[in-house]
């Protein structure tokens, strides 16, 4: 078995157990941190799909997906702050 094959296997993993707690997590935190692993996921599939077709193309896709992800997570996090901070309950 190649290791970019056990690599694909495991983020397949990673990404069942991150859809998992995004559908299942009790709070928004969860919620959020799932989200960020996805998007985790989605960059290092992209850096794998680099690795396999020889082509930078896949690495300017991984650079936006981990700008988009970082500030998705930074927006989700303030707005659980300020609902925390205003006293509605994190469910």
């Amino acid at each position: 078995m190649s290791p970019l094959l056990l690599l694909l296997l495991l983020l397949i993993v990673a990404a069942m157990v991150a859809f998992y707690r995004l559908l299942a997590g009790p709070s928004r935190s969860d919620r959020v941190i799932a989200f960020d692993l996805l998007f985790a996921v989605a960059v290092v599939f992209c850096i794998c799909a680099s690795l396999a077709s020889d082509s930078t193309a896949f690495l300017d896709v991984a650079i936006g997906l981990s700008l988009v992800g970082f500030l998705a997570t930074i927006a989700w996090a303030r707005l659980i702050d300020r609902q925390v901070s205003t006293g509605e309950q994190n469910k």
